[in-house]
């Protein structure tokens, strides 16, 4: 019989849940989220993934939401310390990728300043899990040599990007936190040299059972967020490889 044996105190692992789906955790996170004493975990982690946890294990809940934030980064960078401090194991558990869009390298800066130890578990990205699960290969020989990860929400509330760069041809662009800024998005990437008719997608709760995947293109897609009411958490896909769902896209079929 295998030994199960306890993680390190006073230690923390930023594990990254994946998009959604339990199943896509790596067998590295699901061990770990099994064995923490603490786990401190966002908003886009699914109850799934968090009931892994042991029954005894302390729960905190960290999560942020457009424009609801249930604790401070200031303040998490401090707990993750404070919990090991007190010699726990922790898992500080982030949707997707902890180190895409995840403020990940933040709280490790902050450990690292403080002496903690910590450990890093990747993640399947939300761009990576919506394609997938919504038929659009993220690079494709016939369509897109090239796939850009942009944030659609900087720190100063702006949508203040290399425009020219990412309305280059022969690439997909994935904005994630995008929804509130896609009329802006839309526009400057119409207004930097890509057709109007360009294929745009979003993509709500990916990989989720309530995956919603909205097409249109770069001229009508604003509308169609307006009139359908999308809200987030859902990525914005922009390329040709979008025109590829009809033919490929599988899970909201099944």
């Amino acid at each position: 019989m295998t030994t199960i044996q306890k993680l390190q105190p006073g230690k923390v692992w930023l594990v990254g849940a994946g998009p959604g789906d339990p199943e896509l955790l790596t067998v590295k996170a699901a061990r770990l989220i099994a064995r923490a004493d603490a786990l401190v975990y966002d908003n886009l982690v699914g109850d799934g993934i968090v009931d892994l946890a042991r029954n005894d294990a302390r729960r905190i809940y960290a999560g942020k939401e457009s424009s609801k934030h249930t604790m401070p980064q200031d303040a998490i960078n401090q707990l993750l310390v404070d919990l090991a401090r007190e010699g726990l194991s922790v898992v500080r558990l982030k949707g997707g990728d902890p180190f895409i869009f995840g403020r990940g390298g933040e709280e490790l800066e902050t450990l690292a300043a403080s002496g903690v130890l910590f450990e890093v578990v990747p993640g399947v990205t939300a761009a990576a899990g919506c394609g997938a699960y919504s038929g659009f290969p993220l690079t494709h020989r016939d369509h897109a040599q090239a796939v850009t990860f942009v944030t659609g929400h900087l720190k100063d509330q702006s949508v203040n990007l290399d425009w020219s760069a990412l309305a280059r041809p022969n690439q997909t662009v994935v904005f994630y936190m995008g929804i509130g800024g896609a009329a802006e998005i839309c526009r400057q990437m119409i207004n930097h040299g890509l057709p109007s008719m360009t294929a745009a997608a979003v993509v709500r709760n990916g990989t989720l059972p309530d995956q919603h995947t909205l097409l249109g293109t770069l001229g009508t897609l604003p509308h169609l967020i307006a009139e359908s009411g999308i809200k987030p958490p859902a990525l914005i896909v922009v390329g040709s490889v979008v025109g590829l769902h009809e033919k490929l896209s599988w899970f909201e079929k099944s």
